[in-house]
């Protein structure tokens, strides 16, 4: 005897979901990574390349131009000599540090164990 098929009882997503746009945003390959070292501040390139060691210069280079284009950072060229890129969140990327913060914190009790406690994921960098 095989097993019924039960009927999804969830409301439907709206057509264009809400969820899949911000895990669009997020999903890239080191953009969480990003935008968590953007929380604090703006950031140079080096910097961040420093902040983030295993990233190389050109993902690094895409995601920040992938990031800039959807709105989650600025990108503000200093007036300095020689002239100095950096990089801040937005108030769209504002909105992530918490999901991400959450995200941490989930993971931090997924390696230790469901009896594990969890490092505050505002202390972690």
């Amino acid at each position: 005897m095989s097993l019924k098929i039960r009927k999804n009882r969830s409301v439907a997503p709206p057509e264009q979901c809400v969820l899949t746009e911000c895990m669009a945003i997020i999903a890239g390959a080191w953009a969480p990574n990003v935008i968590w070292h953007l929380r604090a501040g703006p950031r140079r390139f080096s910097e961040l390349r420093l902040d983030i060691p295993p990233v190389s210069a050109k993902v690094l280079s895409q995601r920040l131009k992938e990031l800039e284009a959807r709105g989650v950072i600025n990108r503000t060229i200093q007036p300095t000599t020689p002239p100095s890129v950096e990089y801040a969140l937005t108030a769209l990327g504002e909105k992530l540090v918490p999901a991400l913060s959450a995200i941490v914190d989930v993971g931090y009790k997924l390696k230790m164990g469901a009896t594990g406690s969890a490092v505050p994921s505002q202390a972690v960098d």
